[in-house]
């Protein structure tokens, strides 16, 4: 079990609730052809997004995957071309949806708190959906 939450390029993302949970479970596929574990096929937003994160919260698989970290924080990311997609260790939960939230707001994407009950979708312009 995991703690999931998502950042998402606010530009290309619907900005009425089921669009978005549309195009969410869309993303959530994985269907784009490239591997999902390198931020290079990001936009510059969520590379910039990702590098701060994996600091703290470092990735589990990839080309930044370090095998010898087994400390709760090492997180699986799936990472789309408009999508970042984090599973994280419920022991770290709390601290991580700050740290998503944080770096969200000052790189400009957009954060979907997917496990939560009332699972709020927001835009770095401010915009709040609560999907039903």
């Amino acid at each position: 079990m995991s703690y999931d939450m998502m950042v998402f390029e606010a530009s290309v993302a619907p900005r009425e609730a089921a669009a978005f949970i549309a195009w969410f479970e869309k993303q959530a596929q994985w269907g784009e052809s490239h591997e999902y574990d390198d931020p290079a096929v990001s936009s510059p937003a969520l590379q910039a997004w990702f590098a701060e994160m994996a600091q703290e919260f470092p990735p589990m698989n990839g080309p930044l995957s370090n095998d010898d970290d087994d400390r709760a924080e090492v997180t699986e990311y799936s990472i789309g071309r408009h999508v970042i997609y984090g599973a994280f260790a419920y022991s770290v939960a709390e601290r991580a949806h700050g740290r998503v939230q944080d770096l969200a707001e000052k790189h400009g994407v957009g954060f979907f708190d997917v496990s939560a009950d009332e699972a709020a979708i927001v835009y770095p312009d401010g915009l709040v959906l609560m999907p039903e």
